[in-house]
């Protein structure tokens, strides 16, 4: 059996409806409900929280592979409980879904420092292992939909800055692959887009699939912060900021060629992502 987590969130939910297999499948979720909306033949639904290790427990019961998903850099106990479940289940292969920022020794913020943590929890725990780093999800610029159906403009930091983003259904077909044993467990996967592009390109091919202008205005730094403060607690929200200082140095435009090797086909473009969402910005 298949054990998928964070089903709810972008990339969980594109596993779930892109993983092909023969074995039964299970969706983990702390609101079934919303999960039962992916379960197709075969697929089983159970509720459960990370932190509450007897839910995982039982979740993990006769699975073989599971894919790890977790959402709160303020709760590390959450891979703790998670991965000491798994052990004493007989999981055989962990995949986690990681960040590209783990490798990269000048990134010392919050989140980079618990995806580290996870990944050497999962090292030493004796499992088989996956870890996919991807870079930010092409998918965040949904966040620019109402702005742009609206107003006609997008607000961003540092929107010159190039960023080598990556379409979460190539993220999906990688795991989906991992899962079902086509690719070898004990490495790390660096996971990018084809070409570094920045928000004002982007802008630009959003405008260009449109057919009407949009207008970037730049976010000074303390506008940045204020919106992150508003959204995140203030320890993620530093580390975001963090994360995006770190682009404008130019820390996260390296490209990677993890999916075309994997997937045996480039990764998709921001291009191709932006013509098949773009119904969100009122195409």
């Amino acid at each position: 059996m298949i054990l998928l987590t964070g089903v709810t969130g972008t990339v969980g939910r594109l596993v779930a409806e892109r993983l092909t297999t023969a074995e039964p499948v299970r969706l983990l979720s702390r609101d079934p409900r919303r999960a039962a909306a992916l379960a197709g033949p075969g697929t089983e639904v159970v509720g459960g929280d990370f932190a509450d290790p007897a839910s995982l427990a039982a979740a993990l019961t006769g699975v073989r592979a599971a894919f790890l998903v977790t959402a709160d850099p303020l709760a590390p106990a959450h891979d703790e409980h998670f991965v000491t479940a798994a052990r004493r289940a007989g999981v055989s292969h962990v995949v986690k879904l990681s960040a590209s920022a783990v490798a990269e020794p000048d990134a010392d913020d919050l989140i980079t420092r618990w995806q580290r943590g996870a990944e050497d929890l999962l090292r030493a725990s004796g499992l088989a292992w996956t870890f996919l780093r991807p870079r930010a999800f092409m998918s965040n610029t949904l966040g620019w939909a109402r702005s742009v159906r609206d107003e006609g403009v997008v607000c961003a930091f540092r929107g010159t800055a190039p960023h080598a983003t990556v379409d979460p259904r190539d993220i999906a077909e990688v795991a989906a692959l991992a899962l079902t044993g086509a690719v070898l467990p004990g490495r790390a996967h660096p996971l990018t887009g084809p070409a570094a592009i920045s928000a004002a390109e982007q802008v630009a091919v959003v405008s260009g699939l449109l057919r009407r202008p949009l207008r970037l205005v730049e976010l000074t730094r303390d506008q940045a912060y204020e919106g992150l403060l508003a959204r995140w607690p203030r320890p993620v929200a530093d580390a975001l900021l963090a994360g995006a200082d770190r682009r404008g140095w130019g820390a996260r435009a390296r490209v990677e060629p993890a999916v075309r090797t994997l997937l045996g086909r480039p990764a998709r473009p921001y291009r191709l992502w932006a013509r098949d969402h773009l119904a969100a910005f009122g195409g």
